[in-house]
């Protein structure tokens, strides 16, 4: 599998960006999708995921509310939507693909695409 994540870019604070992760290879629609995030000097961490099954979606605390994931098995692609972006937000943005299970755990995501730059100034 092979991911292109793309839609980074520079944002005022209350600005929206919408990243697009297409993936091919292999279906999305037999896979757990999440997004990560790591910005300078962090850890990469968990931001939003969908399973493989249903559309019942997890989110980090942080972005509750103004970050959605989606996804579009037929053009397969998955999408974050992210509103009210806040600076603390900066960060290199990764899609990822679970073959065998999801969550918000790194070790269950096989493949990784190679990030995309979301910077947030205030």
């Amino acid at each position: 599998v092979q991911l292109q994540a793309f839609g980074g870019g520079l944002v005022q604070a209350g600005g929206s960006l919408r990243l697009s992760c297409a993936a091919s290879g292999r279906p999305f629609s037999s896979t757990h999708i999440a997004w990560f995030r790591q910005a300078p000097g962090k850890e990469r961490e968990f931001v939003a995921g969908i399973p493989k099954i249903g559309n019942s979606t997890t989110y980090e605390d942080s972005v509750k509310g103004r970050f959605t994931i989606s996804r579009d098995d037929a053009k397969n692609t998955v999408y974050l939507q992210m509103n009210s972006l806040k600076p603390e937000d900066t960060a290199v943005y990764y899609c990822a693909v679970g073959l065998f299970g999801g969550g918000t755990t790194k070790s269950t995501y096989t493949y990784w695409g190679q990030g995309t730059k979301v910077t947030v100034s205030s």
